[in-house]
């Protein structure tokens, strides 16, 4: 039943998921969000009111036809906007669709305030070169990603086969600015399970649970911000940046021992206890969810891999350093980062000597952890020289600078607190030999106030030191870094606005502190584009990677462990859930290159749109994504499959969906609850009939399965899948 089910409403599912990306969010003109943009139409007509390029009035005759091709300028008007001080054109986005859908970008050229009415705005586009003589065409300005009516326009010629949008109207120049709502973001009021609180926790944790809703309700987005940043300390008064406690992983042999054979050698040289301790923080963990959220981004630029490192004993402490500096500062998480052992290991930073240099970790520090490839403007968009090419960071000199400043540190396997005989040291920092370093000159980056050369005869420590104050004041830092945690976060395509305002707080927290997490973190969230109640704009938003697909699926419906676990499991899941997640490609703290589990550059085939996740999306993983829900809704969750006492399974909970599906014959309270819940109550139209008319199939008295029905083809739909 849950196979038909899935192949009778959703079918391709791979291409569903894209188009769910990137081809959905059209809004009709009488049915906008209050927050939306607002493109003016002529009087009685869908037609856009435009200005004259030559006099610079409005063009109130219909119509006009505009030449195709990318010398093409055209001037809209837009209104319903309430912009922040230095919030320019950058802060928007526009696309053209023609006949049969296919859509196309247009360049924002500028966005000027018309001098009699400046509630209102002129805003240019260039259109795209790849436009012929298409006809009549429809408009749409996306605006913090929310998206506008859709006007028409001509190019080429007028007429042709597109309609206007359904319900679409005339949409006529204001007289008066708008009435906007004074609530702040993340209010303490309202509605329970608003759509922005939900969005906020898909942002800011593993998945939305009722008690982080009620909390985030009770005391607001802001508070509730600075009650996780707050430090824990344990019983004992340590700080703890973990719910649950770290296992404990003793070091082992580099080699397993001949005694060492099945779980030795799993518990020992895999990454199995750590999958199982992070799943099970990322489900069940509540004081440190965002912690938790912004380790994982960090391990995801930073990146160790356990397919080189092996013992879960040498990763745990570069996880430790992931999580002690998600919310310190980014300078000292490049020192940490660079005598990490584990790193050191990965990137042979820990063999790199003056006689036998290795320039692993320098270059990738630089082009991954830092500055990136191509100068940056400091809204993230690339620099270019007067031929219009990118402006490269460094060269390979630099690479070379950076790898003789990185020589001579190596592992700590004596005189070290964790020091053990045999045992390669993976506790301690790396220490230095300075025989093995590098004595000589060295050339760094350089660019306005930075010393780009570092003297020969130092310290190796003076050396280390200046070489991370160069890449860290280096002015690519804070766009490029800025960058990468709104893409983790909140949406693989920001604006060039939105990256800016970001950035700007990395280069001074208000206090004249760079680098300081907290406050990017707080920047990232409570932007303007990250916060609000609906999100249109087709091009905002995120494919949820395998781990937060498989969380937002497991956190949010109690999760427990599965019938007739052993009292050892406590009721609750032993996190086995990587099982799941290395299946989708994405085999935790298992990257399989320093790139990332996936590429953050990707970009989708045939498309503009930068979106990483994609990269591991594929039409194999694409259909175990709905075999993984079916296992979880009809197939019991994942159960005891061999006999130890500390697989406990994990299986969830829909007890109170049945009470729903009880409550109202109709099955309409249950599908409206988990749009709302599990969807920020942006669920279509459409897909509501579908889920409904599933249900609805279903015998009323079967209160179970209608529960298990909505739910499965709720959580295995394109519209889940894609986080917006």
């Amino acid at each position: 039943m849950p196979v038909k089910i899935f192949s009778r409403f959703f079918p391709r599912i791979f291409g569903l998921v894209l188009c769910a990306f990137f081809s959905i969010g059209v809004v009709s003109g009488q049915n906008l969000p209050e927050d939306a943009p607002v493109l003016i139409s002529e009087p009685g007509s869908t037609r856009a009111l435009v200005l004259d390029e030559r006099s610079g009035r409005q063009v109130d005759r219909s119509p006009r036809v505009f030449p195709p091709g990318g010398k093409t300028f055209i001037t809209f008007l837009v209104a319903n906007l309430d912009l922040l001080p230095n919030e320019d054109e950058r802060a928007f986005r526009a696309d053209l669709t023609v006949a049969g859908g296919k859509r196309y970008p247009l360049e924002i050229v500028s966005l000027e305030p018309l001098a009699d009415k400046p509630w209102v705005y002129a805003l240019t586009v260039r259109l795209n070169e790849r436009v012929g003589s298409v006809g009549d065409a429809l408009v749409r300005v996306n605006w913090r990603g929310v998206a506008s009516n859709r006007v028409r326009v001509s190019i080429g010629f007028e007429g042709g086969k597109i309609e206007d949008d359904p319900g679409a109207v005339p949409t006529p120049m204001p007289e008066k600015p708008p009435v906007k709502n004074s609530a702040s973001p993340g209010a303490a009021v309202g509605l329970p399970w608003t759509g922005d609180r939900v969005r906020f926790m898909e942002q800011a944790t593993f998945g939305p649970t009722a008690a982080t809703e009620m909390r985030i309700r009770r005391i607001g987005i802001s508070a509730w911000l600075n009650e996780q940043m707050e430090e824990k300390r344990d019983a004992n008064g340590a700080v703890r940046y973990s719910s649950i406690p770290y296992p404990v992983l003793p070091l082992q042999p580099t080699a397993p021992p001949t005694t060492c054979s099945g779980d030795c050698i799993r518990d020992n040289y895999t990454m199995y206890p750590l999958q199982n301790w992070f799943f099970r923080e990322a489900i069940y963990g509540e004081d440190q969810q965002l912690r938790r959220r912004v380790s994982w981004a960090l391990h995801q630029i930073w990146v160790v891999s356990g397919r080189e490192t092996v013992q879960p004993s040498r990763m745990l402490p570069y996880i430790e350093t992931l999580d002690r500096n998600a919310f310190g500062n980014y300078r000292d998480l490049l020192r940490e980062m660079t005598l990490n052992p584990a790193m050191g290991n990965y990137l042979d930073m820990a063999i790199s000597t003056a006689a036998s240099p290795n320039e692993n970790y320098a270059r990738e520090i630089l082009q991954l952890f830092s500055i990136g490839l191509y100068m940056l403007n400091q809204d993230g968009t690339l620099q270019r020289d007067a031929e219009g090419n990118p402006i490269p960071t460094y060269d390979q000199d630099i690479v070379g600078g950076f790898t003789k400043l990185f020589t001579g540190w190596t592992f700590c396997n004596s005189g070290c607190p964790n020091s053990v005989p045999g045992i390669v040291n993976f506790r301690d920092p790396l220490i230095v030999n300075p025989a093995n370093h590098d004595q000589g000159e060295k050339r760094v980056l350089s660019y306005p106030g930075a010393v780009s050369v570092i003297p020969a005869g130092q310290t190796p420590m003076e050396d280390l030191e200046q070489a991370l104050d160069n890449i860290f004041y280096h002015p690519n830092v804070a766009p490029f870094v800025s960058k990468l945690l709104i893409q983790q976060l909140v949406t693989s395509n920001p604006t060039p606005a939105y990256v800016e305002r970001v950035a700007n707080v990395f280069n001074n927290n208000g206090q004249g502190v760079r680098g300081d997490m907290k406050a990017v973190i707080r920047a990232i969230l409570l932007d303007p584009e990250a916060r609000g109640n609906v999100k249109t704009d087709p091009d905002y938003g995120k494919l949820r990677e395998p781990v937060l697909f498989v969380t937002n699926i497991v956190r949010p419906f109690n999760p427990t462990a599965a019938v007739g676990a052993g009292a050892v499991c406590q009721g609750r899941s032993d996190g086995v859930l990587n099982l799941i997640t290395a299946t989708l490609d994405q085999d935790v703290f298992n990257p399989p290159t320093v790139f990332n589990y996936y590429p953050m550059d990707y970009v989708l085939q045939n498309t503009e749109l930068v979106a990483p996740e994609f990269g591991i999306f594929s039409t194999g993983t694409a259909l175990k994504r709905p075999n993984f829900v079916n296992r979880m809704t009809f197939g019991g969750g994942i159960a005891i499959n061999r006999q130890s006492s500390v697989f406990c399974g994990t299986r969830l909970d829909l007890t109170r969906l049945v009470s729903l599906a009880e409550q109202d014959a109709s099955g309409e309270l249950l599908v409206d609850v988990l749009n709302r819940e599990m969807m920020h109550g942006a669920m279509s139209a459409q897909m509501r009939a579908q889920v409904l008319d599933a249900v609805q199939a279903v015998a009323p008295d079967n209160h179970l399965k209608r529960a298990q029905t909505a739910f499965y083809l709720i959580a295995s739909s394109p519209q889940f899948q894609v986080q917006r």
